[in-house]
């Protein structure tokens, strides 16, 4: 297994597919990627030489393409922003609401979690 950037990508895919494990890369820059380090996308990870690893490397740091730790940080720095200015998105994303004007009287089960019954009051005999 070819390490990338600290990450381990599988080595018995093709290369293209094998960036996409990078969290941030997608399979559109992962092509735009090996585009310009000028290699075949049809070439297995483990075949690479440690020429072409430093070219993928060089490809997306001159890309500037922002992956795995950084990424995450600025996601969760945008969503913290939200959450300060007491914006709608941000007061959605704190109560664990979806976000995007989805309906929530029916569905909206993943991002509301399990039902919480309320209300039921039993008579005594």
């Amino acid at each position: 297994m070819p390490r990338l950037l600290g990450i381990e990508i599988p080595g018995d895919k093709r290369i293209e597919a094998s960036l996409t494990y990078i969290y941030g890369i997608g399979p559109k820059t992962a092509k735009r990627i090996l585009e310009r380090a000028n290699i075949n996308v049809d070439q297995r990870a483990k075949t690479l030489t440690s020429e072409q690893i430093g070219t993928i490397i060089h490809a997306i740091t001159d890309e500037k393409v922002m992956i795995e730790g950084d990424l995450r940080r600025e996601i969760q720095g945008n969503l913290k922003r939200l959450q300060a200015i007491n914006c709608y998105r941000g007061i959605r994303h704190r109560r664990g609401l979806p976000v995007r004007g989805q309906r929530t009287q029916t569905n909206a089960r993943t991002r509301k979690g399990p039902r919480k019954t309320v209300g039921i009051v039993r008579a005594k005999d």
